[in-house]
């Protein structure tokens, strides 16, 4: 008997838990909205300051906007390269990181050179170089066409 007392009163107290109180959409706006701002994890940066340079962007004929710099990688079975950007507003965001070489050969003196071309770039004014949260460089680009 008295072990169905207290499955009894198991069971009320793990009902009581589910009431809707929690459902308040007021609640449920701030927590979307709170996760929503969230900006995401920096990518993990493979080089220190001293190991970039020679950073620039230009635009093309197109007006897109070329981003170029070099980067210092010791082991020559690996290549740096720049990530696609991150456009948003006037303003981009690009990244060095480092794939496996499949060059067959090395960089002069393991100085990586860098490209990219970022698309549909005609708006953008200001492009940010960044290596894990650091900014490497900013670089500001007259308007395009």
């Amino acid at each position: 008997m008295r072990k169905s007392y207290v499955l009894i009163g198991a069971a009320s107290v793990s009902l009581a838990g589910c009431g809707g109180s929690g459902d308040d959409p007021a609640n449920q706006a701030a927590a979307n909205a709170a996760a929503a701002e969230k900006k995401p994890k920096p990518a993990y940066c493979f080089f220190k300051e001293p190991d970039t340079k020679d950073w620039s962007a230009s635009r093309d004929k197109q007006g897109n906007i070329v981003v170029k710099g070099k980067a210092y990688r010791q082991d020559s079975r690996y290549k740096a390269v720049l990530q696609p950007a991150v456009v948003s507003g006037n303003s981009a965001e690009i990244s060095p990181t480092i794939v496996q070489n499949d060059t067959g050969f090395g960089a002069p003196d393991n100085w990586w050179d860098m490209t990219a071309t970022i698309p549909d770039s005609a708006s953008v004014e200001q492009v940010t170089v960044t290596c894990g949260a650091r900014a490497l460089a900013e670089l500001s680009v007259p308007a395009g066409k």
